[in-house]
Order: structure tokens, then C-alpha cells, then sequence
């Protein structure tokens, strides 16, 4: 399953149904564990609500402790509500200016969104505070929870694809020396930083893994998800609008434990 837009239908989830209501729903989102979101209302007053089912391994209840930290710091979407039954858990966040860095228009040109992604990200972590940030994300951590048995490899990338399990392990226990430490994202794909219409950054959703780590966890996955929504030549631009030079050997380790990490 390719994350992205549904090209079809989906079913409701009766929790999601029971929290909204009578209000219309328009599916934005599916990602590739299953996990949806659904537009409700527009402009300034629309809500995004967000459901996980059971034993997809996305927990909301993360993403909740996450948003409301770092709410006080820079733009991300404010909790409404959460709960949870036995088929899944639900989150109900306010919209948040601006739409998607893959919204159709910014995949028609994405210089701007680019831009937006890397500006955006360097704004993110200048803004949250490691000191008081009680989240980890670093590469020790991950790393520790990589098992053979956990790793997705359907998902691999093409270029990890003929690692054996133990190759993989030996690659990931090298762990780079940490360039600078932040409050990382955690999935800083491009889908995930919104752009307003003239092309800033307007803000960043699904924090669920936000935490501290090595800024090259979070510059892996951005720019690598270039290649997947833009087309190549759009690495080096999103490093020169977050201000730095490629890291060939981060960016190599950053990417195996991004597609190692259950």
C-alpha cells in the first residue's frame, strides 16, 4: 500500500462516526499501516480527524502527548479530542493554516514547496527545546528496538532491499557521531509540512514520533521523500533552504534505520 489520497471509498470506523456526527466527511489521507484521515468542514474552522485501527502499531495516543508539547513552540495542529475502542483510536485536531507540501498545485511546482519543506524543518528544530523535550527519538534508542522478526522489509527501499537482517543490524549498530542534537519530527516527509498560498511554511502534522535526536534523522527522510513526490534534483534544494551542505554518510544511515525502524 502506497501512502497518499484515497483513490476509493472507505469505510467509516463507528467511533470516527460517533465523534463527528452529522459533519461531512472528505478523506485526505491513508498511510500505508492502514491509518486514515478525513477532512471535516473548511476553511478557518475545519477539523482533521485521524484513526488508527487495532494492531496497525500507530499509537494516537503518542501523537496527543507530542502535539500538546510542542504546541507551545511552533504551529502544529491544537487536540480536540482522543479516545479508543476495541477496533481503533481516533484524534480530532484543529485545521491548521495552508495545505499540504503534495497538495496537487505544489506537485505541479515544487520549488516552492521545497523551499517551504527545508526552511520549514530548520525553523521546527531552532524552535523546540531539546532541554525540556521528554521524548527520544535518537539512533541508540531506535535502534535498540530493530529486530530481525520487526523489520517490514516489503517496505524497504530498493537500495537496502538485498540486505540480509544481519547485514542490516551490523550497518545500524555504527551509529555516526551526532552533528547537532534537536527535537526532531520524527516522520518529515514532505506530505507532512503544510505551505500557505504564497509558499511558506504554515506549520507540521502527524508528530507522532517527535522526539530528540541527531538533526540527520529528520534531513534523511525529508529529502529522500523528495525523490518520492517530486521526481529527483530536489535533495540539494531542500538542504540549501534548511542551510547546510550534504552529509553523504548520515544521510546513508539515517535512511537504513528509517526503513529498519518497526
Amino acid at each position: 500500500m502506497i501512502a497518499g489520497r484515497p483513490a476509493e471509498p472507505v469505510e467509516v470506523p463507528a467511533s470516527v462516526a460517533a465523534v463527528v456526527g452529522t459533519a461531512q466527511l472528505t478523506p485526505v489521507w491513508r498511510n500505508q499501516l492502514g491509518g486514515l484521515t478525513w477532512e471535516l468542514g473548511d476553511g478557518p474552522q475545519r477539523r482533521f480527524v485521524k484513526w488508527a485501527p487495532a494492531g496497525s502499531g500507530l499509537s494516537l495516543g503518542r501523537e496527543v502527548e507530542r502535539l500538546r508539547w510542542a504546541a507551545r513552540f511552533t504551529p502544529v495542529p491544537v487536540v480536540l479530542g482522543h479516545g479508543a475502542d476495541v477496533d481503533g483510536e481516533w484524534l480530532l485536531t484543529a485545521g491548521l493554516p495552508g495545505r499540504s507540501a503534495v497538495d496537487p498545485r505544489w506537485l505541479a511546482d515544487p520549488g516552492p514547496a521545497v523551499h517551504a519543506i527545508g526552511a520549514g524543518l530548520r525553523a521546527l528544530h531552532d524552535a523546540l527545546p531539546v532541554a525540556d523535550c521528554p521524548f527520544d527519538w535518537s539512533a541508540g534508542a531506535r535502534v535498540a528496538a530493530v529486530r530481525p522478526a520487526s523489520m517490514r522489509r516489503e517496505r524497504f527501499s530498493s537500495e537496502h532491499a538485498a540486505l540480509s537482517p544481519a547485514e542490516v543490524l551490523a550497518r545500524l549498530a555504527d551509529v555516526p557521531d551526532v552533528d547537532r542534537l534537536v527535537v526532531c519530527h520524527g516522520d518529515a516527509c514532505a506530505p507532512n509540512t503544510l505551505l500557505r498560498d504564497d509558499g511558506r511554511w504554515s506549520g507540521h502534522v502527524d508528530l507522532g514520533a517527535l522526539g530528540v535526536a541527531d538533526r540527520w534523522a529528520d534531513l534523511a527522510v525529508a529529502t529522500w521523500s523528495t525523490g518520492w513526490n517530486y521526481g529527483p534534483g530536489w535533495e540539494r534544494p531542500l538542504l540549501e533552504a534548511y542551510g547546510i551542505e550534504p552529509d553523504p554518510v548520515r544521510l546513508a544511515y539515517y535512511r537504513l534505520l528509517w526503513d529498519a525502524d518497526p
